[in-house]
């Protein structure tokens, strides 16, 4: 709908919009940026930047949320089970965490997505991201989990007959709520730019579908030449990191003087 509005799809090839003669650089200043392409076109192919960078924004984030939910329902989940129940369920849960932490998480992203076959590249993405990520949020929600088994509210639903799995989920889980969705927040730009990375190296979004990593790395040999190719996805990026980044910070922050109030 956005690109609509601009007239211009991410796979229109527009070789008008290129000067031949210079090596097929956009024609016109700053990377072609004009009232017919608002942030320029793609040198020697011509296709729209504006276009490119909707529809890059539409991958990154739904890698980065998707991510973020399958992380949060994982480590959450795990958490409260190895902090709740203890012993042998916790030492089995631990020791998952242990291993998983103990690899260098990048590194076998890039050597297991180059290994896998094509396929669904934002979901092998999400699938790849979540099980590197989710033992940051299980161990800190495991702590949490720790120090609620204790309190008087817990100690009631134990006398009143509530079941282990009750008392986790209807007793405990909405007392971590803060912390979820304050490290949740914090959690969708660290997977954006993971992404972005990745796509960046060539094992992340593959072309023809747009991603803001896959932009940068095309535009690394014309950054002299055109400079706006480079710079616009790569100011896109920093933006929403940046935002997501403040959100999460600001809630903390006023989860925090909530909680002491």
């Amino acid at each position: 709908m956005i690109t609509a509005i601009s007239g211009h799809g991410p796979y229109e090839f527009n070789e008008s919009a290129l000067n031949a003669a210079a090596g097929g650089i956009p024609a016109g200043p700053a990377g072609g940026i004009s009232a017919d392409h608002w942030f320029g076109v793609e040198p020697q192919k011509g296709r729209d930047t504006f276009a490119r960078i909707v529809y890059g924004a539409r991958v990154s984030m739904l890698i980065g949320i998707s991510a973020t939910a399958v992380t949060t329902v994982l480590g959450v989940t795990l958490g409260m089970l190895a902090g709740f129940f203890g012993g042998r369920v916790d030492q089995i849960i631990s020791r998952i965490m242990d291993f998983l932490m103990a690899f260098p998480a990048l590194i076998f992203m890039i050597a297991v997505l180059s290994a896998i076959p094509q396929g669904n590249r934002p979901m092998l993405l999400v699938i790849v991201l979540s099980i590197f990520s989710w033992t940051h949020t299980a161990r800190v929600i495991r702590g949490q989990t720790m120090s609620l088994a204790n309190r008087e509210f817990v100690e009631a639903a134990h006398a009143s007959g509530a079941g282990p799995l009750t008392i986790t989920f209807k007793e405990i889980l909405p007392n971590l709520s803060g912390t979820v969705i304050v490290m949740a927040t914090l959690a969708v730009p660290r997977f954006i730019a993971t992404e972005a990375g990745l796509s960046f190296l060539g094992v992340g979004v593959t072309p023809p579908t747009p991603s803001w990593g896959q932009m940068i790395a095309t535009a690394v040999p014309w950054y002299s030449a055109d400079p706006m190719f480079f710079a616009i996805p790569g100011m896109f990026l920093f933006l929403t990191v940046f935002s997501f980044t403040v959100l999460g910070d600001n809630l903390q922050q006023a989860w925090a003087t909530g909680g002491r109030a």
